[in-house]
């Protein structure tokens, strides 16, 4: 049985490996992106690549999103050409990280529209979207959920979180504050290490040997900070836009955020350093012009 086709709009760092697995895995595809580089390599392998989201909505029932900011993500699905316009769609999932109030924004706008909206934001970086090792969570009607369920495989390990709208984007900011606080707090740790006379290399085989250990020391550090290279594959901005949103979900919600208060400065000075196009683990560099030392393997 021939599998149906999927629209996507989106197809950039994140975007672009999770259409290609689709392909892989013998959906067709329309899609869209602002960027023509990006559609090439999918248009290569039979992708119809059109001009807006209107259009890929109009193409395919089910479509999927992988959207850098909030404003972008309610632009594509509620804008003038947005899939709000489109004749076909019934079902959009969201993969963008947004927060819980774009993400309620989007549907009720998309459910005036009679389609239904799931927002899904994924984590993993791109080495993940790659290879399909993706967490995927996944908040709305739970009966959508499960006929798209075998999609959303393709990108990893679906989690379905509740049918409340946003409820995903909680579990996604929540995930990203904890990422970048561990390259935060690493990164002081590794930078007294070295200053005291420790080789970092050994340090770090020390902590992921022992109860410090988290995800910057056991991946980002070896892979991009050691090497010199802070080339990890998540922007500085995109990582301060996340944590922003997760803070002021925080206080919205009366949960207090001190430590979170301070990763979202570290943030803010690396994004006005280095810019938000910037590596996030740029995080690393701030503390070493501050400890006057460098962190290198």
């Amino acid at each position: 049985m021939e599998k149906p086709l999927l629209g996507f709009v989106g197809v950039g760092r994140m975007g672009g490996p999770m259409a290609s697995r689709l392909l892989d895995a013998g959906y067709r595809l329309c899609v869209c992106d602002t960027s023509a580089d990006a559609t090439k390599p999918l248009a290569a392998r039979g992708a119809k690549v059109v001009s807006s989201p209107a259009e890929v909505a109009s193409a395919a029932e089910i479509v999927l999103m992988s959207l850098p900011t909030p404003n972008i993500v309610q632009s594509v699905a509620l804008g003038e050409r947005g899939l709000i316009k489109g004749s076909t769609v019934k079902t959009v999932i969201d993969l963008s990280t947004t927060g819980p109030s774009v993400a309620a924004i989007v549907a009720r706008g998309l459910a005036d529209r009679n389609a239904i909206a799931l927002d899904s934001p994924v984590s993993g970086g791109v080495s993940g979207a790659e290879k399909g090792t993706l967490a995927v969570m996944v908040s709305g009607p739970r009966s959508t959920f499960e006929t798209v369920e075998p999609i959303l495989k393709n990108f990893g390990r679906p989690f379905f979180v509740g049918e409340k709208p946003g409820l995903a984007q909680i579990a996604k900011l929540a995930n990203n504050l904890l990422a970048a606080a561990a390259l935060v707090v690493s990164s002081e740790a590794l930078a007294m290490g070295v200053k005291a006379g420790l080789d970092p290399k050994v340090l770090i085989d020390i902590i992921n040997a022992g109860s410090g250990r988290n995800s910057a020391t056991e991946d980002k550090f070896p892979r991009s900070i050691l090497p010199g290279t802070f080339d990890f594959g998540f922007a500085t901005g995109l990582s301060y836009k996340d944590v922003r949103l997760c803070v002021d979900e925080a206080e919205a919600l009366g949960v207090p955020m001190v430590v979170g208060g301070a990763v979202r400065q570290m943030l803010a000075v690396t994004n006005a350093k280095f810019g938000p196009n910037s590596d996030f683990t740029c995080i690393a560099r701030v503390v070493e012009e501050w400890a006057g030392v460098e962190i290198r393997g």
